[in-house]
């Protein structure tokens, strides 16, 4: 990185495109600090119509603090206070001496700042103390000390800050607090001993107000100043002000709540690492870093459960890692823990068959294509694919009706399921398009995968349509379970998939963890709200372009490439 910004990557974490509803990928907290009428009923026409004034909020934080007020600074979130840092302290041909990985703004506005960055690797383990002041030189401007630190949740002691701060007067050391209220102890007072350092605390991880955008510098009043003459004078707005004061006045006794049960959930994060075969690195932030085999599909798996979580594929140290905040309510708690077992330890894997198990092109969409052809509508695969696409479409009969009378058809719905019937079945002695049907996945790769989980198959398919097909191809034997069109309401709905599990378990031994297998947004919906990991597959001869980004788009956890590769994803 260089001191031009057009030369210094925006911050974009890597993301799922699947719908999240719990986002534990970040920091923020997912649980509200207060009652939201009562932080903002600290609003006034005034506060809204003058200039901010911060003063009234840094006594109230210097307070809770234990500090002087002329020894709090507000700025708009502590990754402001760490700019202002950077272009009050750092300057070209001086460096910057940080542990990394870190919190990846310092980088940035290291860079910004046209100092040079010396990372001191600290991926796991104690604080680096005596390799950071190795780092050190004459040249050297700012010493960052991150604790817990971002990702890891690894913490630097009172002798590791004492030490630092004594060793290199020259330079500023930054303290980065974020995630202080989470650790053991409190380092702040330590810290503030020492003239040449700045303590960073923020709003937005432990108080659950990161739209705030609310965080403080602390430190000596003359360091301070600097920090203030370093950008605008209204950083943080009038609302902002408001409301945090009124959140440090009313949400401490939730704030406290809320780090107790976040404590809790963090030792039962590591324990269900360990668990399941992977490590976890000891935290003391709101979140737990586990390292392990297939980060990405872990991310993957729970995003398509509606879950976000982060993974780190270009940062060397942490390309194994994946960092779950923990997010403070019970809950939503249990609703991660489950999820993350079915993820990485399914005990059943389900299928839909058109399009997954069974290859219709040549039959159903066949079928779909000359059925309307009979009542003198042309339609194309690509037409009925779209209309897949477009979701409501697991019954093939409607979904011709719908296209024939979309384009002018009068057919009714009875007879085009007649109509579609005769040429799936044959008529006259004449085979009909069934017989051309084929087996998608090899016989071998379900005889593999019926060894180590319970198999079974959720389909629109009358049922002796689905049992001729299985006893056709020789494969009956290797499913527990087949779930039929006659046994419930048709995917979206959740419930076929439901009783798939219902009947897979045992008085004693419930099947609640299983991923499904599908090749419409109908099936992939239809899984994330049975809480089955949805996969998704495109069928043979559709544009997977086009498809594999609408299936994800929807919610699907995976597009796989074949049927058979979803064994590389197995435990």
């Amino acid at each position: 990185m260089t001191g031009n910004p057009a030369q210094v990557s925006a911050y974009r974490p890597p993301r799922h495109p699947a719908p999240i509803d719990l986002d534990l990928s970040g920091g923020e907290r997912s649980t509200d600090c207060a009652r939201l009428e009562d932080l903002l009923a600290a609003i006034d026409a005034d506060t809204l119509r003058c200039y901010p004034k911060s003063a009234a909020l840094e006594q109230a934080y210097a307070q809770h603090v234990g500090q002087p007020f002329d020894r709090v600074y507000a700025t708009a979130g502590a990754d402001e206070a760490i700019d202002r840092l950077c272009r009050a302290f750092v300057s070209p041909g001086g460096n910057v001496v940080c542990p990394w990985p870190c919190f990846e703004m310092i980088p940035r506005y290291v860079a910004l700042a046209g100092g040079e960055l010396r990372a001191v690797e600290w991926a796991a383990g104690e604080f680096p103390v005596s390799r950071l002041l190795e780092a050190v030189d004459a040249r050297t401007q700012l010493v960052v000390i991150v604790t817990p630190s971002n990702p890891t949740g690894g913490v630097a002691t009172e002798a590791d800050i004492e030490r630092v701060a004594g060793a290199v007067p020259h330079a500023t050391v930054l303290v980065d607090l974020a995630y202080g209220e989470f650790a053991d102890g409190d380092l702040t007072a330590t810290a503030l001993r020492f003239p040449n350092v700045v303590v960073t605390r923020t709003l937005s991880k432990a108080w659950g107000l990161a739209g705030l955008r609310v965080g403080f510098a602390l430190g000596q009043p003359d360091r301070l100043a600097l920090l203030r003459a370093a950008g605008g004078p209204y950083s943080v707005s009038g609302p902002a002000l408001a409301v945090a004061s009124r959140a440090l006045e009313c949400g401490a006794q939730a704030q406290h709540e809320h780090v107790v049960e976040v404590r809790r959930e963090r030792v039962r994060l590591e324990q269900q690492a360990h668990s399941l075969g992977w490590s976890a690195e000891p935290s003391q932030g709101n979140f737990v870093l586990w390292r392990g085999r297939g980060p990405q599909w872990l991310r993957d798996g729970l995003a398509g459960l509606g879950i976000g979580v982060r993974i780190f594929p270009d940062t060397p140290a942490l390309t194994d890692a994946v960092r779950i905040t923990c997010p403070g309510e019970p809950v939503r708690f249990r609703r991660l823990e489950t999820a993350v077992a079915s993820v990485l330890a399914p005990q059943a894997v389900l299928f839909d068959m058109d399009g997954v198990l069974a290859d219709v092109s040549q039959s159903y969409r066949a079928a779909i294509v000359e059925t309307a052809r009979s009542f003198g509508i042309e339609l194309s695969a690509g037409d009925v694919e779209a209309e897949k696409l477009r979701g409501d479409a697991n019954d093939d009969w409607a979904l011709t009706h719908r296209l024939v009378a979309a384009r002018g058809g009068t057919a009714t719905l009875a007879e085009v399921t007649a109509r579609f019937e005769a040429l799936y079945q044959g008529t006259n002695g004449e085979p009909g398009f069934r017989a051309r049907e084929r087996l998608i996945p090899s016989r071998a790769f379900l005889e593999r995968l019926r060894m180590r989980v319970r198999t079974g198959i959720v389909t629109g398919r009358p049922r002796q349509d689905a049992f001729r097909f299985l006893r056709d191809h020789g494969i009956e034997a290797l499913f527990d379970v087949v779930v039929c069109r006659e046994d419930a309401p048709l995917k979206p709905d959740p419930a076929p998939l439901r009783l798939a599990l219902d009947c897979l378990s045992e008085p004693d031994h419930l099947c609640e963890r299983a991923w499904y297998v599908g090749d419409t947004p109908d099936d992939i919906t239809a899984a994330r709200k049975a809480s089955l990991v949805p996969l998704a597959i495109a069928p043979p001869g559709a544009d997977r372009v086009t498809m594999d980004p609408k299936l994800l788009a929807v919610g699907a956890a995976r597009a796989l490439d074949t049927v058979d590769s979803l064994e590389e994803l197995l435990p």
